[in-house]
């Protein structure tokens, strides 16, 4: 299978419970709830992504003919970050990037020493052998995916409350402040709902707090 890749770059993970790691992101081209083009949002499945995910002209993107090819990408990419210890870790997000992570990449990533975790919308299967699953899911839109390490909810999303997802098989339960015109009061929001229900933990995108990518 060939992958097409947004960009792969080496950064800290801004969210969720793996805030502040060291890692390389491996954004996949392309998601199956919008198209990424301005022109399309106001009639996607999803209207507040934040997230440029069309083409392949990204830092490091590309199209890659095999899951070997790619692996050797990010592993280089986590290389010239001259490491000094720590499994590294790779996150595959898009767009969606279960439309293009399978089992033949997990097996090379995992061969150049990768921890694995996907931040995923939920509406298509894993492979098997993931070591994180990281699931968002969207208002309208059912879920397949129904367990894994963390649930991180983009607040608020009417159609999508909290209490539709608090039942399902995941180790942590994250609420995540709406970016956009309405942040202060969306945090404020968010805020207050993990106080008044500590199922549910914040999680505050840091890498946009302090600037980095």
């Amino acid at each position: 299978m060939s992958y097409a890749v947004k960009e792969i770059y080496a950064t800290l993970q801004g969210e969720g419970a793996q805030t502040g790691r060291a890692a390389v992101f491996l954004r996949f081209a392309g998601c199956n709830l919008w198209s990424g083009r301005e022109e399309d949002r106001a009639t996607a499945t999803c209207r507040f992504c934040d997230t440029d995910f069309v083409g392949v002209d990204g830092t490091g993107g590309g199209r890659f003919p095999d899951e070997t090819l790619l692996a050797k990408a990010v592993a280089a990419v986590w290389a010239a970050g001259k490491p000094d210890g720590g499994r590294p870790l790779v996150v595959c997000t898009g767009g969606e990037p279960l439309l293009q992570v399978d089992d033949a990449l997990v097996s090379a990533l995992h061969r150049e020493g990768f921890e694995i975790a996907v931040e995923t919308n939920g509406t298509r299967a894993a492979p098997p052998g993931l070591d994180w699953i990281t699931v968002s899911p969207k208002a309208g839109v059912e879920l397949v995916l129904t367990e894994g390490h963390e649930l991180k909810l983009v607040y608020p999303q009417a159609g999508a409350e909290p209490g539709r997802y608090e039942r399902l098989s995941f180790g942590a339960f994250f609420l995540q402040p709406m970016d956009g015109p309405d942040r202060d009061r969306n945090v404020a929001l968010a805020t207050a709902w993990c106080l008044a229900h500590p199922r549910w933990r914040l999680s505050l995108q840091t890498h946009k707090l302090i600037g980095l990518r």
